[in-house]
């Protein structure tokens, strides 16, 4: 199809499941099934049942080897045509974001009229690896043809040493250090403070528990597994209870695990398409996706944090549409931490590190932070890695439906020192 110029791309709708903490609700349910009921939801709610779309995008950050195609094969048990394509992707805690981005460009393009954009993760079902010598003897076993040979890979097998499982690990493959570690670094250098973050912790709460009961969730949330809604949410808690908890890395420093997001499970997808191809199915327009941008950052041999990269796509994407940080109604900084969307702004508001580390002659300034994270982030749902960006899309296009005209800024925060943001525009 050759079109003059890239079209306009729509945000149609959401679906997700309540996010779980992991080892509660969903503790006996693979990224499969999390994700194919999912998809399940978001066809049954837009009569999607036997359509076959343009692709379907997403991925699982967590995966074990049978879940290689894991996107492809919920598909084929979600109700769409089974003639549609898709594929996995993995960009850690920006995967459901960057997936967002991938459909809407062949969108754009004319490449396709409509898809879906998705993620899952599961830490209750995360893969354990075997000792390395210990699968290389099961190999040698199965591929043994004498009896001698066998009984010399089942000697190798007995060893002791061999017996010793790897679990799953999120420290950072290139520094040793855990993510929450890393945050830590950041914070202390940038003068984030441990009032600052229980603050934020408490807003994260008090907001996604007001929007659940002002019904916000009633048609983006489908009730699973019996949660309505999601279970690391505390509606009622406090910031006494906040500054009671110790620091998890050290006596002297600030992060707790009420300000770190916890080890989550769950799923979302995000239906975009043309605005012809939703007239045409008589489907409501919820809002836009207008830009998209990545970067990352050195923060294996550079002096930059890990969670910082947002900070530097987001003054390439406003550069690149002419834009201001205050020209946004809303904003949605993920929350993998709360000193990740503190540290962001106080860089953003500081003349030296604008000046000394994004190149600008002035710094970009503050945000109202009324306009922070409206209706809850990270640290009140929790962060399956994979569906977050998903959870992100659909609750900010929804607010801006709402809202009636407006934009919004998306910024997450990846492992590997990247980050993916986005403009989503009504």
């Amino acid at each position: 199809m050759y079109i003059s110029e890239p079209r306009k791309v729509a945000i149609v709708g959401a679906n997700r499941i309540p996010f779980a903490r992991s080892n509660t609700a969903y503790a006996d349910l693979s990224n499969q099934t999390l994700l194919t009921d999912t998809l399940k939801g978001l066809v049954g709610k837009y009569k999607l049942e036997g359509e076959r779309l343009g692709e379907v995008v997403g991925g699982a950050v967590l995966k074990h080897f049978y879940d290689m195609n894991l996107v492809r094969e919920s598909v084929l048990s979600s109700g769409l045509d089974p003639n549609t394509p898709a594929f996995d992707i993995q960009q850690a805690c920006g995967t459901g974001l960057e997936a967002t981005i991938l459909v809407a460009n062949k969108i754009a393009l004319g490449q396709i009229d409509v898809g879906i954009a998705c993620g899952s993760d599961t830490n209750s079902d995360a893969p354990i690896s075997i000792n390395n010598e210990f699968r290389k003897g099961l190999l040698k076993l199965s591929s043994a043809k004498t009896n001698g040979d066998r009984l010399k890979a089942i000697a190798k097998l007995g060893d002791p040493r061999n017996l010793k499982p790897k679990f799953p690990a999120l420290a950072e493959l290139r520094t040793g250090k855990v993510m929450g570690e890393h945050a830590q670094i950041t914070a202390n250098e940038l003068g984030v403070t441990r009032d600052e973050m229980d603050e934020l912790t408490l807003a994260s709460h008090k907001n996604l528990n007001r929007a659940y009961e002002e019904g916000f969730f009633d048609d983006l949330v489908m009730p699973y597994q019996g949660l309505k809604k999601d279970n690391n949410l505390r509606g009622s808690i406090t910031i006494e209870q906040l500054k009671k908890l110790p620091p998890i890395y050290g006596e002297q420093e600030t992060i707790t695990a009420g300000s770190a997001s916890a080890l989550t499970d769950g799923a979302s997808a995000v239906l975009l398409a043309s605005e012809e191809w939703a007239k045409s199915k008589g489907l409501p327009i919820l809002a836009y996706i207008t830009a998209g941008e990545v970067a990352a950052v050195d923060y294996e041999h550079g002096k930059e944090g890990l969670l910082m990269a947002p900070t530097y796509a987001v003054p390439r994407m406003l550069k690149r549409h002419g834009l201001n940080l205050q020209d946004f109604d809303f904003y949605e900084i993920h929350e993998a931490f709360a000193a990740v969307p503190l540290s962001t702004m106080k860089a953003w508001a500081s003349a030296e590190f604008c000046k000394e580390r994004l190149g600008l002659d002035k710094p970009l300034g503050n945000i109202d932070r009324s306009k922070l994270n409206v209706k809850g982030s990270s640290l009140a749902t929790g962060h399956p890695f994979a569906a977050t960006g998903g959870r992100i899309v659909g609750s900010l296009a929804k607010t801006l439906s709402e809202h009636g005209k407006g934009r919004g800024l998306i910024s997450i925060c990846a492992a590997a020192g990247q980050g993916v943001v986005a403009i989503i525009e009504k």
